[in-house]
């Protein structure tokens, strides 16, 4: 564990029948915390190695983005982004 690491952190499943879900990590680094990634509802924005599928469903299959151990920070500093797609939008239906 990184020195600046917290143990809320990382969080592993290895009972998981998709451990590892994403290939290109080392195992004892994949982090299960964001099993579903939380960037998703950012669409276009997200930062990932997403594609679109043929019938237009975002597919982050060939991402591993938030399952790196070291991109907890980055990914928790676009919260604020993920509140303000989810606040109440004041006068938007009258």
């Amino acid at each position: 564990m990184d020195v600046m690491e917290k143990h809320y952190q990382f969080v592993q499943n290895r009972a998981c029948e998709y451990f590892p879900c994403h290939e290109g990590i080392a195992e004892e680094d994949f982090n299960c915390l964001f099993c579903y990634c939380p960037l998703y509802a950012l669409g276009e924005g997200c930062g990932g190695s997403f594609r679109y599928t043929g019938a237009g469903i975002k597919s982050c299959d060939g991402c591993a983005f938030p399952h790196i151990r070291e991109n907890y920070q980055k990914v928790t500093a676009r919260f604020p982004e993920l509140a303000r797609l989810a606040a109440r939008k004041e006068n938007s239906d009258g």
